[in-house]
């Protein structure tokens, strides 16, 4: 929803083309950080996830969820043997999207 003041959804552009210090995307198949090279999403790319996504929560867990099924497939064929651990992965890449309780 728009208000007057706010530009429709369709014009806003995604953080990542902002500035190249806002790259902070995955490097695949090791689903490392471009820039920063920790594990994706970094710190930062979470940041700017927030940012980007702050009008759409539900939206910005659908992103990552569909992220953790690439990932999983991505490091499953890296490493078959033990794989990639599920716990793990749901804590990378979907239990920070969730609002903390008040």
């Amino acid at each position: 929803m728009t208000t007057p003041d706010t530009p429709p959804i369709a014009d806003h552009q995604p953080l990542s083309n902002l500035h190249p210090v806002h790259q902070h995307l995955p490097r695949r198949p090791l689903w490392l950080c471009r820039v920063c090279s920790a594990r994706w999403p970094c710190a930062f790319a979470r940041m700017l996830l927030r940012v980007e996504y702050e009008a759409d929560q539900v939206a910005l867990s659908i992103y990552m969820a569909s992220q953790l099924f690439d990932a999983t497939a991505d490091l499953c064929a890296l490493n078959p043997d033990p794989g990639p651990d599920p716990g793990e992965l749901f804590d990378r890449f979907l239990a920070w999207t969730a609002r903390p309780r008040m």
